[in-house]
């Protein structure tokens, strides 16, 4: 089935198009199942034309920017395929952000319309709106009239249940079908410019690692505002085959819920599999329907346990939001510990700081190009110069340093960039410096990763206060907890007299990382326990 998507036309390469061909093709097959609500494979192309005809009554237009700040529920769809289908473009926003974060994405993206779950509103409180281009507000589950008081200027209303559809806009493949924010590293986050047939692209390389045919029930417990479940709806949508969105990720519940679900494909993330295995074992992970998963980061050797224990094989891969599903294992790979191999369409260099490609067995960066046209992503939204710096010579520039074996796998070896990532999002550590540095007892502080008991990252920040000024740690812990989303907030703080520097006054962030934790570190867990 894959290998038809594979072969369809460069103009059928967009949104609109998978929604009409697979109205065709797949009519009243199953297609969704989420939060009590189900479509077949029919519905999704008129959902799309009813919601874009709200849209454009809404006053919103072909180019225009939408935000959607909402859980796993069936507007955030609705939101995401009505844009495309108009040729507008969708801001996913992260459920755990809070008002500083809500303002920069809103102001950076120009989004004129958000739609915001009625528990998200309070959030809006802290940020400045009246620096945005925002002129509508969708309230999501309101119940009654919206109490929240906007801004002047801003057209608040419940969200509209049902409107005159409308045609598909003559998108193109190249056209933004949505900016979706990434953790700057050494400044605030980039918005990925991410075309429809970047979208495309997703769903054929997904669904062809994972087999993915029309019998098969995809479930994911991952949110919608990340490219992973927006990619599990596309892998459906191409195949005929069926999705399960799940409102959260829970370890005591993943197994039943997959055995009510029917699932026979799962999405996992490297920090879940030491959580599952962490649970006590019972007959429930092996009375199940799964076949295959997708487990990016997961520790070889968890790996290895989990299929032991659950008869579930998981494939690593690579894929960034700016690039594909480039590189990946298959069931029958010759060996695990790596990230996999070059997939077609794809070409791939591991290189020095000058770009030249090095030789099997040394470390470097990985850059990262594509055959077909629009299978990356376009840029970041209004930065040309981030833009132009991480696609150099027309590579893409990942930032991470791997190493290519003789036999054409590639390893993992650590992050270039100064990012962190924790619980399966990428944090910037500038982000949280900026609001630990707004607070009035904090001279300077660095933050960086330390290990985890679950293969991924703890956030640690090392702080010099100002003279004269004690500041117990726990506060500082919650001073970040009401401006920062729960995975940013430090689980570790130093206080420190200095921090290391170069001749030029700049944080060797090396340093401390050597450093790690140490006796007299402040945990956040054991002052909670």
């Amino acid at each position: 089935m894959t290998s038809e998507a594979r072969a369809m036309p460069p103009a059928q390469r967009t949104l609109p198009a998978m929604l009409q061909r697979q109205a065709e093709r797949f009519g009243g097959r199953p297609l969704l199942r989420m939060a009590g609500r189900e479509w077949a494979h029919g519905d999704a192309a008129q959902a799309a034309a009813v919601r874009a005809g709200a849209l454009a009554k809404a006053g919103v237009v072909r180019g225009d920017r939408i935000a959607v700040m909402c859980g796993n529920r069936i507007e955030f769809l609705e939101a995401f395929l009505g844009a495309g289908w108009m040729g507008a473009s969708v801001v996913p926003i992260n459920t755990a952000s809070m008002g500083p974060q809500i303002e920069y994405f809103l102001a950076n993206s120009e989004a004129k319309l958000l739609v915001i779950e009625a528990s998200f509103l309070e959030r809006l409180a802290t940020a400045d709106l009246g620096r945005t281009a925002l002129c509508e507000v969708w309230v999501v589950g309101a119940v009654g009239p919206v109490a929240w008081q906007a801004p002047v200027g801003v057209h608040v209303v419940p969200y509209p249940q049902g409107a005159e559809a409308v045609p598909p806009a003559p998108v193109q493949p190249g056209d933004p079908l949505a900016i979706l924010y990434t953790s700057g590293t050494t400044g605030p986050a980039k918005g990925v410019i991410c075309p429809h047939a970047q979208y495309f692209w997703w769903g054929v390389n997904s669904a062809e690692v994972l087999g993915v045919g029309q019998d098969d029930v995809l479930c994911t417990t991952l949110p919608l505002f990340h490219i992973n479940a927006l990619n599990t709806f596309a892998q459906a949508a191409l195949t005929g085959a069926e999705v399960v969105f799940e409102s959260r990720f829970s370890a005591s519940g993943f197994w039943p819920s997959m055995r009510a679900n029917g699932a026979t494909v799962v999405y996992l993330l490297g920090a879940m599999v030491p959580i599952l295995l962490a649970q006590p074992e019972g007959e429930g992970e092996r009375n199940h329907r799964v076949r295959i998963g997708l487990g990016p980061g997961v520790p070889a050797a968890a790996g290895q346990a989990f299929r032991a224990r659950t008869s579930v094989a998981l494939l690593e891969g690579y894929g960034s939001t700016e690039t594909n599903f480039a590189i990946a294992t298959a069931p029958d790979s010759p060996r695990g510990g790596v990230m996999g191999w070059l997939r077609q369409g794809f070409d791939a260099r591991v290189a020095d700081e000058d770009d030249a490609e090095l030789p099997p067995g040394e470390a470097g960066e990985l850059l990262l190009r594509a055959d077909e046209p629009y299978a990356f992503a376009s840029g970041y939204f209004n930065m040309p110069e981030k833009t132009v710096e991480a696609w150099r010579n027309l590579w893409f520039h990942t930032g991470d340093r791997v190493v290519r074996d003789t036999d054409g796998a590639f390893r993992f070896i650590d992050r270039i960039k100064d990012a962190i990532r924790r619980r399966g999002e990428n944090i910037s550590s500038f982000e949280v410096e900026q609001v630990l540095l707004s607070h009035p007892g904090v001279a300077s502080c660095a933050v960086y990763p330390v290990r985890s008991e679950l293969a991924e990252d703890e956030v640690m920040a090392a702080l010099v206060m100002r003279e004269g000024v004690h500041v117990d740690p726990a506060e500082l812990a919650r001073f970040c907890e009401s401006r920062l989303p729960y995975f940013a907030v430090p689980r570790y703080i130093d206080l420190l007299p200095d921090l290391p520097r170069t001749e030029n006054g700049k944080v060797q962030k090396f340093k401390l990382r050597e450093r790690g934790v140490g006796a007299q570190t402040w945990d956040v867990r054991p002052a909670r326990s």
